[in-house]
């Protein structure tokens, strides 16, 4: 049934676009982190621009290494992935910056953006962030800045 609607608004967009080159597809551009936050969150106000909530983000994997059977206890290794979380939407913004602190321990869900900046020797850097829409805390220590 899905397939079918599917099929169907596919054919009805072809026929009413006067450009027979736009075809409207849906994709998904979807993240979610669970870890906990490396730095205190920062706002930055960019000149013309809303201003943006910044705070560091880290995620760990853990694999066992070695043959299981012969020695269960294996060797644990892990590695850690740090992630750079913006939050432009107002009011998520101020709660994160008022509510998120070093150490807690949140999901974030959000969707990967990719830029460029200079850096301050003049060098061009790629950069990739995770542009939060939601924020599930989930440490149970959380305080407000002001207390």
């Amino acid at each position: 049934d899905y397939r079918i609607k599917t099929i169907v608004f596919r054919q009805l967009i072809r026929h009413q676009s006067t450009d027979t080159s736009l075809i409207l597809e849906r994709s998904i551009n979807r993240v979610q982190l669970l870890g906990r936050v490396g730095q205190d969150p920062v706002m930055r106000q960019v000149e013309g621009r809303n201003p943006v909530t910044i705070f560091s983000m880290a995620t760990n994997e853990m694999w066992r290494s070695g043959d299981v059977e012969t020695s269960p206890a294996g060797d644990v290794s892990q590695k850690t992935t740090w992630h750079r979380v913006s939050i432009f939407k107002p009011g998520l913004r101020d709660v994160a910056y008022q509510y998120v602190k070093k150490g807690s321990r949140v999901l974030v869900e959000g969707k990967l953006d990719y830029g460029e900046y200079v850096d301050k020797n003049n060098v061009r850097r790629q950069a990739t962030t995770i542009i939060a829409d939601n924020i599930v805390f989930l440490s149970d220590n959380i305080r407000g800045r002001d207390q």
